[in-house]
């Protein structure tokens, strides 16, 4: 039995005439505890704000990235072939546990990898002369694409507090923003004008950082704001300040009768003015309706520089302090669900740009979109089908239990022409899950 002594929700170490003793039972609250955090996962109480549409392009991307990762590992080789043992120390990345066997999955997309055995008997993987050609294309548009990219990277910069950004946060973004493998040894030195590596913590942080060189005041316009102006750039002299633009909004079909009880919020929210994600927020207070807003804005700036509008809802919460964001950032994407669309298949969730997609695809592509359906459309092989187009071929391809975790294709790095696949991790995932399991349900229910 666990005894609670209190009084108006007040514990006192005094005894006295007011003192009430409430006695209730240990086995009752574990059996409450049980029914609030393990009876539902997340995903089935949020049924209602589902689109179905977002939850395959979310699985597309979890099958491409295995294969990206793969791909990125073999051209790490000097001859681009690697055995299947070693290629296992990758299995965590590649997220195929055991008992899986990764030749099973490489033997599903017989168009991409190609595996054969030696006179020893030991199995061995290498790409097919049609995978070699889409890693060659996929390294020139990645060229072609890397003065936008590093404007993308340098508006990164110039919405951060103290115009720095880790180098180990960055990588997060490599393959979002469309950076090549050798990003962090040489491609950041490749735009001397735009910033540059530096170690401003020395002796006690031996950490890189991406420092911005110059402001562009041309730059410190959003998405949003050039939209507004039908495209056109921002004058040289342009002060980012008040902006009072209202965000695009799509809903799930289903919602129209739910949405006109809160129209009247909605619409307030939309007519508040915010301060422009390239102002200083260093005098916001966070939990304030005005910090909450410009939150929203930060993230659509980002997730628009994005290639598919799409991240990793951990990715946003390394970047909290960096961006002046709030600490349960998935309270807030889950409450703006017009704008923003969670997807929660598995334990890393998935963040959309809602109004960038029309159904499953997307309504502006990017060039390396274009080449990853492209890759898609090589992975698996049916004699009657050969496209996958909804979950459920998605999930006969891979095995749902297999998409738990994100695969980590980003961390795969280029050190000193050997391959290193240092973890970024760190103490960095340790806030993953930011909301409990009844915060979560409280906020769907808001």
């Amino acid at each position: 039995m666990l005894r609670l002594i209190g009084r108006r929700g007040c514990f006192s170490a005094e005894l006295n005439t007011s003192i009430a003793f409430l006695f209730i039972d240990s086995s009752a609250i574990l059996q409450w505890h049980r029914s609030m955090t393990t009876s539902k996962r997340v995903q089935d109480r949020s049924k209602r704000k589902r689109v179905h549409d977002l939850e395959i392009a979310t699985e597309k991307h979890k099958v491409l990235s295995k294969v990206l990762l793969i791909f990125e590992v073999l051209k790490q080789e000097p001859q681009q072939i690697i055995s299947i043992r070693e290629l296992d120390q990758y299995r965590r990345q590649i997220n195929l546990p055991k008992p899986h066997k990764i030749s099973a999955f490489l033997r599903k997309s017989p168009k991409l990898f190609e595996l054969y055995k030696d006179h020893r008997g030991i199995l061995w993987c290498g790409m097919t002369k049609e995978a070699e050609g889409l890693v060659q294309e996929e390294e020139a548009i990645i060229e072609q694409q890397s003065d936008k990219a590093a404007e993308l990277v340098t508006r990164m910069l110039m919405m951060s507090v103290d115009k720095r950004l880790a180098l180990d946060k960055i990588v997060h973004f490599r393959r979002d923003l469309g950076l090549p493998m050798d990003f962090r040894n040489h491609w950041v030195h490749r735009f001397p004008d735009y910033f540059r590596v530096v170690h401003p913590f020395k002796p006690y942080d031996e950490s890189e950082y991406l420092e911005l060189v110059n402001w562009r005041s041309s730059w410190a316009m959003t998405g949003l704001e050039r939209k507004a102006l039908g495209g056109m750039q921002a004058p040289d002299d342009h002060v980012a300040g008040l902006l009072s633009l209202s965000f695009p909004m799509k809903f799930p079909p289903d919602y129209k009768q739910i949405l006109s009880r809160y129209k009247g919020k909605i619409e307030n929210f939309q007519k508040r003015e915010y301060l422009s994600p390239y102002a200083d927020a260093r005098e916001l207070k966070a939990g304030t309706l005005e910090f909450n807003k410009r939150a929203v804005a930060v993230i659509h700036e980002l997730l628009s520089f994005t290639i598919e509008k799409r991240l990793v809802t951990d990715y946003l919460t390394h970047f909290r302090r960096e961006f002046v964001m709030p600490q349960k950032q998935m309270r807030l994407l889950l409450k703006h669900f017009g704008i923003f669309y969670v997807s929660e298949r598995g334990k890393r969730f998935h963040v959309f740009l809602n109004s960038a997609y029309e159904g499953s695809e997307l309504i502006e592509k990017h060039p390396l979109t274009v080449w990853r359906e492209k890759v898609l459309s090589f992975v698996g092989y049916r004699k009657k089908k050969e496209t996958m187009d909804t979950l459920e071929d998605l999930q006969e391809f891979v095995d749902d239990d297999l998409l738990e975790n994100e695969s980590e294709y980003e961390r795969v790095q280029v050190e000193n022409n050997k391959h290193n696949m240092g973890s970024l991790e760190g103490d960095l995932l340790e806030d993953e899950s930011e909301m409990e399991i009844e915060d979560v349900y409280s906020a769907y229910r808001e």
